[in-house]
């Protein structure tokens, strides 16, 4: 039973991170920016988020999650705003073909970094509900069974993140420092047009009432 809920855990850590979001594309950033270290540790702050999520939706904590839904403004906007700080900020930033000496606080920073953006989107914990309902690991009570899901739902979601990293650091090694720039102004682009489109969103509905 706990492996089953170990597997389950990891479908439902994977199936949440799956979707390239404005987490997938920083974390893609920073493998072309810096290498797949910095990329990983991104990725592992999106894990964290996502394991909070999962948790919340597997063991139905609905005082949690009606909390991230009736503050849901407040927090995309504050991810938002977010987004756009990172796209900005990282729109000079030069890529080199050697990895960078990540530690200490530069692998802490990815990692908040990618946190915040991704416990800041609380649509996660509606796409969160359906894919542990359809994994059958809802409303689990014990602290042993808790432990093997949230257990599953780090070790599914981390899975994806080392995935992307390694990928996108192994394509890194075949582009010149001209393309890899470019590449990593893309990205900070578009991390600024998503934030752009979060905070106009929010925008349009408040003029609408």
């Amino acid at each position: 039973m706990t492996n089953l809920l170990f597997l389950r855990g990891m479908v439902i850590g994977f199936a949440l991170a799956a979707p390239v979001g404005p987490v997938g594309v920083l974390c893609i950033r920073r493998a072309l920016a810096t290498g797949r270290v910095a990329a990983f540790c991104a990725g592992l702050g999106a894990a964290l988020a996502d394991t909070i999520f999962g948790a919340v939706a597997g063991l139905g904590l609905t005082v949690v999650s009606s909390f991230l839904l009736s503050h849901q403004v407040i927090i995309r906007l504050v991810g938002g705003s977010f987004l756009i700080f990172v796209g900005v900020r990282g729109y000079g930033q030069k890529a080199c073909m050697a990895d960078e000496d990540n530690s200490g606080a530069g692998l802490v920073k990815d990692f908040l970094s990618s946190f915040m953006l991704a416990i800041s989107n609380p649509a996660t914990i509606l796409a969160a509900i359906p894919v542990v309902a359809a994994v059958g690991a809802v409303g689990l009570r014990d602290a042993d069974s808790a432990t093997w899901l949230v257990t599953g739902v780090f070790s599914g979601s981390t899975l994806w993140w080392l995935m992307l990293s390694g990928a996108a650091g192994a394509v890194r090694s075949r582009f010149s420092p001209k393309v890899l720039t470019l590449l990593n102004r893309i990205s900070a682009i578009l991390l600024s047009v998503t934030g752009t489109f979060i905070l106009t969103s929010l925008l349009w509905r408040y003029l609408d009432k």
